[in-house]
C-alpha cells in the first residue's frame, strides 16, 4: 500500500520507513509536522496516513487535528494514530465520527511487528483498529464526566476550590456563605461522587483527584 508517515521523531520516521518499505509497502512521504502532513495527503493521495499526536509546533494535538482534516478532506484516506499519548479532547471527537479505515495504536504496546502490519491492512481495508488501552482511558474520561456532571453548579464551584488547597472557611469568604453551607456542599459531593465512608481513605483527596482526573477508580 501507499503510506505517508507523520511523526517529529527523525529516527523513527527513518526507522518505520525501512520496516514498511521491507514488507513490500510504499511510503509516498515522510513529513515532521501537520502542515507537511497535510500537503503530502493531498499531493499524494495515500491509502493510509500513519499519524504521531504530538507535533510542532506545540507538540500536543497537532496530529490529532490533522487526522480530523484529512478525514473531512479525503475520508477515503485511512488514518492510523501511532503515538505514546491518549490525547482525550481529539481522540473522542475523532472516534466520534465514522471509523471505518480508521486506528489508534500505542507505540510501546505494538510489540509485534506483524500484529502492526496487520493494523495498517485493516485500517487499508476499511476497518477500525483500536488499542485497548485506548479505548479503556476514554471510557475512563467519560466515566469521570458522568459521574461530576451529577453535581450542581455551586457544588462543582465547591469542589473546584478544594482543588486549588482553599480550606473550608477560605471558601466560605470566596463565595460569600456561611461555614455550615460550605460543609454541606462538601458532604453533597462526596455523596454524589460515591466515595467510600472509610476511614482508611480520605474522602477530600478523593473527591480532588476525581476533580483531576487522576482517580484510578475512574
Amino acid at each position: 500500500m501507499r503510506l505517508i508517515l507523520a511523526d517529529d521523531s527523525v529516527l523513527l520516521r527513518e526507522g518505520l520507513a525501512r520496516l514498511l518499505e521491507d514488507a513490500g509497502h510504499e511510503v509516498v512521504a515522510a513529513v515532521g509536522d501537520a502542515p507537511a502532513l497535510l500537503d503530502a495527503v493531498e499531493r499524494h493521495r495515500p491509502d493510509v496516513a500513519v499519524v504521531d499526536v504530538r507535533m510542532p509546533p506545540t507538540h500536543t494535538g497537532e496530529g490529532l487535528r490533522a487526522a480530523l482534516e484529512i478525514r473531512r478532506r479525503r475520508p477515503e484516506v485511512g488514518v492510523l494514530v501511532l503515538s505514546q499519548y491518549v490525547e482525550r479532547t481529539y481522540a473522542t471527537r475523532l472516534l466520534a465520527g465514522d471509523t471505518a479505515g480508521l486506528g489508534y495504536l500505542l507505540k510501546d504496546r505494538v510489540s509485534e511487528v506483524a500484529a502492526f502490519l496487520d493494523g495498517l491492512e485493516r485500517v487499508r481495508a476499511g476497518g477500525t483498529v483500536l488499542d485497548p488501552e485506548v479505548v479503556r482511558r476514554l471510557l475512563a474520561h467519560t466515566a469521570r464526566a458522568d459521574t461530576l456532571s451529577r453535581l450542581s453548579p455551586r457544588e462543582t464551584e465547591v469542589l473546584r476550590h478544594l482543588a486549588q488547597g482553599h480550606v473550608n472557611t477560605a471558601i466560605a469568604g470566596r463565595l460569600h456563605v456561611s461555614l455550615s453551607t460550605v460543609e454541606k456542599h462538601i458532604n453533597a459531593i462526596m455523596d454524589k461522587l460515591g466515595l467510600p465512608r472509610d476511614p482508611e481513605y480520605n474522602r477530600r483527596v478523593l473527591a480532588i483527584l476525581r476533580y483531576l482526573g487522576d482517580d484510578p477508580g475512574g
